[in-house]
């Protein structure tokens, strides 16, 4: 005390005992109060000087609650130095004193900043203290709710930050994770002193998650201070960066600072408070101590307070440590009015003042509260009331905290909040000043709601200005940018013939036009050898030029679709290919025979009349036609083929596909007849490739989209078309070729020696002079 006019003469002495954040030893600490000093008596105090005169306590809430059970009885003025949301009505004691505004009152004012901003969606995170959780549910919810602010999550987080519990570990883990997997930017935390203890080592249980802190702006209540332990002094404190928290509004105590750095325990030796903090701080043993461990190193007497990380010790007077100030102010001065009282009865000894039963000196600490609340008002800070339950009303200050990498920060007062008043203008701020997180975007005041927080918008729409109700939808020809403020104008996508695999689609379609040209002219070179004959020339040249047709029409797919190229593209993909293909199967048949190529034309014009039939209905009732698909693919207009009646569609597919099964079925059953050129085995495989290739179409064709689908497309009328050219023509190619020995009459007539003649039975027709030795055609003489 360094003020004469205050308790003149007189020195306070003080005790102080740590609870360890443990009930248990907050009810020991609460009895040895009540004992002797050498002993644990409670209640035995016999030859006592000094007489307890009230308790500071604090910080938690719990603690000065479980405290005021025991010490109602005893009707000890209790003073707490932090706040709770329990109004002084439900406390136990008549004797407990508030040195800090309500928490409830806190919860007014972040509603306040929560409307200011436009936050509206946010979540809540609390440490599981008393019955903190009820009070939420009951007081706090309503009364956001009527404002419009709705809660994505309120999760709530162990008390103890060193619980061996695996259970409450994965429960803390999994809760962390939905608090930063939610869509919600802003998160309030309900916590007390050393809850930032508690938060920073859950969050180090997500150090391997690669979880990012910076998406969340926290907002945090005044009770909650920034100060590690000696295990956690190296630790990242980023995930405090741009946080906003509410602050009981101080003044700056000129001399604490430097009465502060002016500790040490060599100047203080029967300080032994300070000498264990300065150990435990500093991580070093005293050689004044009694005690040491086998590995401490011995303190040096260089060690400095301001030294200390910010994390660890601050040595300027924070909010927690004027409303301790204050407590003991007002202690102060409710003992010295008390000595003022007694010093008018000079009759009594001065020392009676302080031997007097403690329940006095309460009872005028209360009247002190409730008659001199002006008077204490000036001796704070000028700017608290109170209401009328005695309980303080204060504006609030808005610390913004940044942090720096070498484990320093900065408390910002970036506005003042009072959440009582009845004014239009609850809140003063100044936004420039605020600091936010790294990855938290916040614009500037009045600004409408959606871009407060910077929330994307949803895909496929965009906000092209920072003050717009809602985002909006891209016209269908256009699409959203990557940051989502610009619509751009889609490129049209189709198989164009400058894409590479329009390229060599069409030098494929073009090579075996090629090749089918030089077969049909390699036939009409040879129109009147054994082979060419054999094969039934007018049939062979049809099949060759249909082929020649399938090659050709696949390069009406490749460019930009029109209703023309569709149509005929469509119908001549599916030609009469397959027609002349069963048609050719056998040409040595004796049905052939008998019937001569009245049988093979009719079959022919017959098929081709019912394909014909297919593809004229398809056109005259629902014809395929260019679709525009602007879904698909974000950045794109897909031209693609709609095939109109997908019933029309399928049905040509259909009939292709029996008239393949028929040939194939046909072949097979061929493939035993004597037959020199090994023809039948040939058309097998050739309806085999063609089946292949169409039975994978379907599935292909079904789960492709855009030009794909068209490569699809020319790729199985492709395959197919090259399938019966090589099977089919490329064997006779090769005798007529490069084996023109085997092109001749005189070659043997069985296609296995030994092998009987099936024809030696038959009589020859008049008019007919032989057979020719090859079984698969007579030929008239």
């Amino acid at each position: 005390n360094e003020n004469p006019l205050t308790l003149s003469n007189i020195t306070l002495g003080f005790n102080i005992f740590n609870d360890f954040f443990s009930p248990l030893y907050t009810y020991e600490a609460t009895m040895e109060l009540l004992s002797a000093p050498n002993g644990f008596i409670p209640n035995y105090k016999c030859g006592l000087q000094n007489n307890l005169i009230a308790v500071i306590e604090g910080p938690g809430s719990m603690a000065f609650l479980d405290m005021a059970t025991i010490l109602t009885y005893y009707k000890f003025a209790q003073v707490a130095y932090a706040s709770t949301l329990e109004t002084k009505t439900q406390t136990p004691s008549h004797f407990f004193y508030w040195m800090l505004p309500n928490a409830l009152c806190q919860y007014k004012g972040f509603l306040q900043l929560f409307l200011h901003f436009g936050w509206t969606w946010v979540g809540v995170l609390y440490l599981n203290i008393g019955n903190i959780a009820e009070t939420l549910w009951r007081n706090i919810l309503p009364m956001f709710s009527k404002r419009g602010v709705c809660f994505e999550f309120i999760e709530k987080l162990p008390a103890g930050f060193l619980s061996e519990d695996e259970k409450t570990v994965h429960q803390s883990h999994a809760i962390l994770n939905t608090v930063f997997n939610s869509t919600t930017n802003t998160v309030l935390f309900h916590g007390e002193f050393t809850s930032v203890l508690n938060l920073r080592f859950l969050l180090n249980l997500l150090e391997f998650s690669n979880v990012d802190y910076n998406t969340k702006v926290w907002v945090m209540t005044a009770d909650v201070n920034f100060s590690l332990v000696l295990f956690q002094r190296s630790w990242d404190i980023n995930f405090m960066h741009g946080t906003l928290s509410l602050s009981v509004i101080s003044v700056e105590v000129s001399v604490f600072q430097n009465f502060v750095q002016m500790r040490n325990p060599a100047l203080d030796k029967e300080d032994n408070f300070l000498k264990e903090f300065w150990q435990q701080t500093f991580n070093c043993f005293l050689s004044m101590s009694s005690v040491k461990e086998e590995d401490e190193t011995i303190c040096t007497g260089e060690e400095k307070l301001e030294h200390l990380p910010m994390t660890v010790f601050e040595t300027s007077m924070t909010a927690h440590s004027y409303s301790v100030y204050t407590a003991v102010y007002a202690i102060a001065h409710a003992l010295h009015i008390l000595y003022s009282f007694q010093g008018q009865q000079r009759t009594m000894r001065r020392q009676k003042v302080f031997n007097q039963e403690s329940w006095k000196v309460s009872r005028l600490l209360r009247t002190l509260i409730q008659l001199l609340r002006g008077v204490l008002t000036h001796l704070l800070t000028g700017e608290i009331s109170f209401d009328k339950n005695g309980e303080i009303i204060s504006e609030f200050d808005i610390i913004n905290w940044i942090t720096f990498p070498n484990q320093t920060f900065l408390r910002v007062k970036v506005g003042r909040i009072d959440p009582e008043t009845t004014s239009d203008k609850p809140l003063i701020i100044s936004e420039e000043k605020i600091i936010w997180p790294n990855r938290f975007n916040q614009v500037k005041s009045r600004k409408l709601f959606c871009c407060y927080d910077c929330t994307p918008c949803p895909k496929g729409k965009i906000s092209d200005k920072t003050d717009m109700d809602d985002c909006f939808q891209c016209p269908e020809d256009q699409y959203p940018n990557n940051k989502q403020n610009l619509c751009m104008t889609k490129h049209v996508s189709y198989l164009s013939y400058g894409d590479l695999l329009a390229t060599s689609l069409t030098t494929s379609a073009l090579v075996l036009s090629f090749i089918t040209n030089f077969v049909l002219g390699i036939f009409l070179k040879n129109h009147n050898t054994p082979i060419v004959k054999a094969n039934n020339r007018s049939l062979s040249y049809t099949l060759l030029i249909y082929l020649l047709l399938s090659f050709l029409c696949s390069l009406l797919f490749i460019g930009r679709p029109m209703k023309v190229t569709l149509a005929v593209s469509c119908m001549l993909a599916k030609t009469i290919t397959v027609v002349l293909a069963f048609m050719a199967i056998k040409p040595g048949s004796r049905m052939r025979i008998w019937i001569g190529k009245r049988l093979s034309l009719f079959i022919a014009l017959s098929c081709f009349f019912i394909q014909s039939t297919f593809c004229m209905a398809w056109l005259g009732i629902s014809p395929p036609f260019p679709h525009f698909d602007v879904w698909s693919v974000n950045s794109e207009i897909i031209i693609e083929c709609n095939e109109g009646l997908v019933t029309m569609f399928y049905s040509v597919l259909g009939f292709m596909g029996f008239l393949v099964f028929v040939s194939f079925i046909a072949a097979f059953l061929a493939k035993k007849l004597p037959d020199t050129f090994q023809e039948t085995k040939s058309i097998t495989f050739s309806m085999l490739v063609f089946c292949s290739v169409w039975l994978s179409f379907v599935p292909a064709y079904m789960s492709t989209k855009g030009k794909y689908t068209i490569a699809v497309e020319i790729f199985a009328i492709l395959a197919s078309s090259a399938g019966l050219l090589a099977f089919i023509f490329f064997p006779k190619c090769y005798i007529v070729i490069i084996r023109p020995d085997l092109n001749k009459r005189d070659s043997p007539e069985r296609a296995h020696p030994g092998e009987a003649d099936p024809f030696e039975h038959l009589k020859l027709p008049a008019g007919l002079t032989h057979v020719t030795r090859y079984p698969k055609e007579i030929t008239q003489i």
